[in-house]
């Protein structure tokens, strides 16, 4: 298994980020996945998860309203797109998937949200 994170970074309070995680190894359309976080000094924590044909997903309360998980089966990718951002949201994000009694981890992409 392997989980590909891309498209974090700097950005203003209020600003968008859009990340992906490219997946392979795995028979992708039939896992759910999901999107992990962690501050400095937090416990890793969920964010949101998709199930595998994309048709149910879940948010965490601080982010319900602002963020969107989404998948495309055919690209082998799930997406997260973040919209008003807050500095409250800086983290390193992790893109999870849970296969065979064991949890799965890319290596992480960096958000930094400050003016």
């Amino acid at each position: 298994v392997q989980l590909v994170e891309s498209g974090g970074g700097l950005v203003q309070p209020g600003g968008s980020l859009r990340l992906s995680c490219a997946a392979s190894g795995f028979t992708f359309s039939s896992y759910d996945m999901s999107w992990y976080r962690q501050a400095p000094g937090k416990e890793r924590e969920l964010v949101a998860r998709i199930t595998n044909t994309g048709s149910s997903t879940n948010y965490a309360d601080s982010v319900k309203g602002r963020f969107t998980i989404s998948r495309d089966n055919a690209k082998r990718t799930v997406y997260l797109q973040m919209n008003s951002l807050k500095p409250e949201d800086t983290a390193v994000y992790y893109c999870h998937v849970y296969r065979r009694l064991y949890n799965n981890w890319g290596q992480g992409t960096q958000v930094t949200v400050s003016s």
